[in-house]
């Protein structure tokens, strides 16, 4: 009689043993922003199902949520995160956005520029201030880097700010360590909005790309932010694919 048995190899770490053979594993992985997202890695559903009730309950003295992200494609996988009580949070838009493309002016009295660290850790703090306040840093695209404040460095090479009177007042960050350059984030004062400030500082930014030899970057979008969702369609990005970010509460297991 084959015996299914679990055991948390490492902190974060759990593997299904089945006849001496791991049939299943799973992690844990705590973020930057203090919210701990599971994988499970597992052919088999029944395996799924307990590795995910024994990672839940030895969790359970964090009293926090559990995340995870799937595919939206992905409909077995999803269901097995429902099936262990994670419910759907948010889904984020992945696009492909071309580079070759003419910069956009930036508004009187505004320019973009390359950023330096003070005056960008400045507008950073005053932006999540705002995010915070109102639709909440979980909505921001899942690859962007939480709070950098405090004693995190920023790395201003990353990133082309807008300036008006000296300030900064708005911001573009790119990763350019993968295939594709990434943007991360896009983000305007709440007083400089609907200027057209963000859609100088991507159309700046991706034009600079361009000449690098980039002939696209991708991005993530909240399918909940419909001015950004806007602004990309605006510029010929493409929808290539989405995920699903499922949650589990405490006590609703």
């Amino acid at each position: 009689m084959n015996t299914l048995t679990l055991s948390r190899v490492a902190e974060n770490q759990w593997h299904a043993i089945e006849n001496d053979l791991v049939v299943g594993r799973g992690h844990a992985a705590r973020r930057l922003d203090g919210r701990t997202f599971l994988s499970i890695d597992t052919w088999r559903d029944a395996v799924f199902d307990r590795l995910a009730a024994a990672m839940l309950a030895d969790l359970a003295d964090q009293e926090a949520p559990q995340y995870t992200v799937v595919d939206e494609t992905d409909r077995d996988l999803t269901a097995n995160w429902e099936r262990a009580g994670f419910t759907r949070e948010r889904r984020e838009s992945e696009f492909v956005v071309p580079t070759e493309l003419t910069p956009v002016d930036a508004p009187s009295g505004v320019v973009i520029t390359t950023a330096s660290e003070a005056p960008l850790r400045e507008l950073d703090r005053a932006i999540r201030a705002e995010i915070e306040a109102t639709v909440g840093w979980q909505t921001m695209p899942a690859e962007v880097l939480p709070w950098q404040g405090g004693t995190r460095p920023l790395d201003p090479s990353k990133y082309m700010v807008a300036v008006r009177d000296g300030r900064y007042v708005g911001l573009v960050r790119v990763a350019t360590m993968t295939r594709r350059p990434r943007i991360g984030l896009v983000a305007v004062l709440t007083t400089e909005r609907r200027h057209g400030i963000a859609r100088a500082l991507l159309t700046q930014t991706l034009s600079g790309l361009h000449q690098a030899g980039f002939e696209a970057a991708t991005a993530e979008v909240d399918e909940t932010n419909t001015a950004a969702l806007a602004l990309f369609d605006r510029l010929g990005a493409k929808r290539t694919g989405g995920s699903l970010e499922l949650i589990s509460r405490p006590g609703r297991v």
